[in-house]
Formats: structure tokens, sequence, C-alpha cells
């Protein structure tokens, strides 16, 4: 009988929820050293461990049963290797209420840091958009929440600076991807009190080094990098090149741990946030969080091998 695709998502599924998926060669947190590194959320201090999870396109499975179980085994192994922040945003289809039946499945993890998003062009519609992902997660509250690519953003971030001041929100952001509006980006850096930022950024899409990061870092902004692979394009690219023998050196195993240690060893940097589908790349995710790091000399040393490729 021919597979479909349901009896072969089935069939993975079964194997990642059985708990006995082995991580790839060297690429487990054990192997790379101990739990995840974390950087303290400068506003507060808090730690977050220093890559977290991304739900664009992964997590939009709408009600596929199958698919919702391999979302919440991809969440499991995520907290099980200490992960903390999941971030997520209307746009992102089924991705908000696909998280809540993974958070109801794991029993609503202690550790979560959940991180969401405004995203309407309308200013009044912002509160009531915001209770509907709140329920969607199933949260009391969100940790943080951002203006999703800055849409209406003079509208919405004085209701984020109000729910913080209110209890009912921890922290406040705003977010962009692929370098769009960078000036104005940096025009509410310098003018609005954020805890957080986030960009793209990874070893190949490096602009927001030259004024971005460095204005997070001076005024003590927290800094969350999306599209750390291009959506998968990076990896795809390097994946039949053979890693540099020295990327042993940082306890790289997988081009994808050399692409995250390079991301998180920015000074400014508090987070990456990945997202995938399986259960042994949230594990290889999270081990890049751990074990030896790339000092400044080496960062600069893996992004000129990557720009030579």
């Amino acid at each position: 009988m021919k597979a479909t695709r349901r009896t072969v998502l089935r069939a993975a599924l079964a194997t990642a929820a059985a708990a006995a998926l082995p991580p790839r060669p060297n690429a487990s947190a054990q192997a790379q050293g101990g739990p995840p590194a974390t950087k303290p959320i400068p506003s507060t201090g808090e730690a977050l461990p220093v890559v977290g999870l991304g739900t664009w396109i992964t997590f939009n499975v709408g009600n596929d049963p199958v698919l919702r179980d391999e979302c919440a085994a991809v969440m499991a192994a995520f907290f099980e290797a200490g992960g903390r922040i999941i971030d997520s945003s209307p746009m992102y289809g089924s991705s908000q209420p696909v998280i809540g039946y993974g958070l109801r499945k794991l029993g609503m993890p202690a550790r979560l840091f959940s991180a969401d998003k405004v995203w309407t062009s309308s200013g009044r519609n912002g509160p009531p958009q915001i209770e509907e992902s709140r329920r969607f997660w199933g949260v009391p509250r969100f940790d943080l929440l951002q203006v999703h690519n800055l849409v209406a953003w003079e509208q919405h971030l004085p209701t984020l600076f109000e729910m913080k001041a209110a209890g009912a929100l921890r922290y406040v952001g705003i977010t962009t991807s692929e370098g769009r509006r960078h000036d104005l980006f940096e025009e509410i850096m310098r003018t609005q009190p954020l805890d957080f930022v986030q960009v793209t950024y990874n070893v190949v899409d490096r602009e927001v080094e030259d004024r971005i990061l460095p204005l997070a870092r001076d005024r003590g902004m927290g800094v969350i990098v999306n599209r750390p692979f291009r959506q998968g394009a990076l990896t795809r690219r390097l994946e039949g090149t053979p890693l540099p023998e020295w990327a042993s050196e940082i306890g790289a195993a997988t081009w994808a741990q050399f692409i995250l240690k390079f991301i998180v060893t920015h000074p400014a940097v508090t987070v990456a946030i990945p997202a995938t589908t399986r259960v042994d790349h949230v594990r290889e995710n999270l081990a890049a969080a751990a074990g030896p790091m790339p000092d400044a000399a080496m960062r600069r040393r893996m992004a000129a091998y990557v720009r030579e490729l």
C-alpha cells in the first residue's frame, strides 16, 4: 500500500513522542557541556536561555491532530532541553492555538516565557486581538508583547506600556525582519522605553551590527534574533560543505550550531529563536547554547569562513 503524507507523519510522531529518539551525534546539550547558557534581560536582569523557539510557518498546521502532536513533541523536547522563550504572532496562521494545545498537553510548563505580538493596522483593534491571542495560548498574561513589523506602532505602544504599568504584561518590544525599515526602527529605539527589539541577524545577514545592535546595548534593550537560518535556506546552502576542523573548538557539530553560536555570542544579542518541526533539530539547536562559545576573534573567523564559501 502506498504511504500517504499522514501515515508517514504519524509514524514520525510516534517515534518522537516515545522520548526515545536519539539526538544527532554530538548534538545533545549533555554532549556539549550541560544546560544552555543564559543571558540577562537588560531591563530587569532576568535570565533567559540564549536559544528559544520560533513558530512562524512551522506551527501553522491547522487542526491536523498528527501535526499538532508533532508540534507538542517539539515543545516537550524544547522544555526538556532547558528552553524557555516561545515566540509567535497573530500573523502566523494557526500557530497560536497550536502552541496553546501543546502547552495544555504538557501541563502548562512553569518555565515558559511567552512572547507574542500585536499585528493590526487599527489601534482600537489591538486590545481585542491581544486578548484573543492570550486565550489561544491559555496563559494568564504574556511575558512579552511586541509590535509586529512596526504596524501602527504609534497606536499600539501606548497600549502595551499601559498594560505593563497595570501588571498585565511584563515586557514591551518591537520587531522587524529582513532589514526592513531600519531607520524608523532606530528612531523608535531612541525615543521609546522598550525592553526588547527583534531583528534578523546571522553569519551572513549582518546589517544590524552597524547601528541597531550597538544602540540596543546602549539603551539597555534585549535583542531577539529571528530568521537565524534564513527560513532554512542558509543551512541548506551550507549542508554540502564540511564544517571547518576548528569548529570543534567551539563545540559546533553541525552548521546549525555553528550559526547559532555565532549569533548568540554577539554582546548585544539576548536570544535567537529558530523555528523547527523536528524534535532532533530542537535538541540540536538547544545544544548550541551549551559548551564552549566563540570569542570575538573566533566570531570574525567564522564570518570570514562563511563569506568565502
